[in-house]
């Protein structure tokens, strides 16, 4: 099966299945990951409290752990949270925002990944970097310079940490120590609006729920995230209305105009 008709169909399993999306996310861009959750299928869930997220992940079909407005209490949730999705065989996908800007960050990112069993790991390039223990010029949340490739990064990240990784930037790359592929769908626009990175993960996720291969799963997911993203960049002027267009494009994508948009290549 060629990959446009495999992101086709993982996207309708999405929309038939319908599955629920357990998140720990930040406060910066909640509404914006649950409406793209939505867009693309899936159903979100954001359940915060360390009382009930062990209840709430048990209900769920995949769990996505995002640090980006870290606390001491979230880290207690996320803890409880991924270690009852790890005794129920649910997927989790972590996205370890501003690893390598702070100590607590990225000490915090380093225990989630020897403390939990990650399935997928999706950041940009600094923050897999910081989690590889290799050199980057984080900028708080933002990517900086790293000193290896972007692909070369995610297949060796991948294989020290024994889960798959996504780095994203203009290209994106998924491996899982092994495999490589480069997804190349995208909009230079997505770099202008908040919460794009962190709802790529929540699309990953939705896709991860569907499909239990992590590498396929998320190749697909940004294929079909990053089209969405070049349909609302080819009508939009600025980054309040692209938000508002890629809401739209994401949730009308579907059929032969998806599975002829897509650029997955296998290296």
């Amino acid at each position: 099966m060629k990959w446009g008709e495999r992101v086709m169909v993982l996207r309708e399993k999405v929309l038939e299945e319908r599955p629920l999306i357990h998140h720990i996310t930040n406060l910066v861009v909640t509404n914006i990951t649950a409406n793209v959750t939505l867009a693309v299928g899936a159903s979100p869930v954001m359940a915060y409290a360390p009382e009930e997220v062990a209840d709430m992940v048990r209900l769920s079909r995949c769990l996505v752990l995002n640090m980006g407005t870290l606390t001491a209490g979230e880290v207690d949730a996320m803890l409880l949270a991924g270690r009852a999705a790890n005794e129920a065989g649910i997927p989790v996908v972590f996205d370890p925002v501003g690893a390598g800007a702070t100590p607590f960050r990225t000490e915090t990112a380093q225990m989630l990944v020897r403390e939990l069993q990650i399935d997928i790991l999706r950041g940009n390039a600094s923050e897999i970097a910081a989690l590889g223990g290799l050199h980057a010029n984080t900028r708080g949340v933002d990517a900086g310079e790293i000193t290896i490739p972007a692909g070369q990064l995610a297949r060796k990240v991948a294989r020290d940490l024994k889960t798959v990784v996504i780095v994203t930037g203009a290209t994106d790359y998924v491996s899982d120590g092994e495999r490589l592929l480069a997804v190349d769908n995208g909009h230079a626009m997505l770099a202008a609006v908040t919460g794009t990175g962190c709802s790529a993960t929540s699309v990953v996720a939705a896709f991860r729920a569907v499909e239990d291969d992590g590498v396929t799963a998320g190749a697909a997911a940004l294929a079909c995230y990053g089209l969405a993203a070049e349909h609302a960049g080819a009508v939009t002027r600025g980054p309040a209305s692209f938000q508002v267009a890629l809401l739209d494009a994401l949730y009308n994508l579907r059929g032969e105009r998806l599975s002829s948009g897509v650029k997955i290549r296998e290296l």
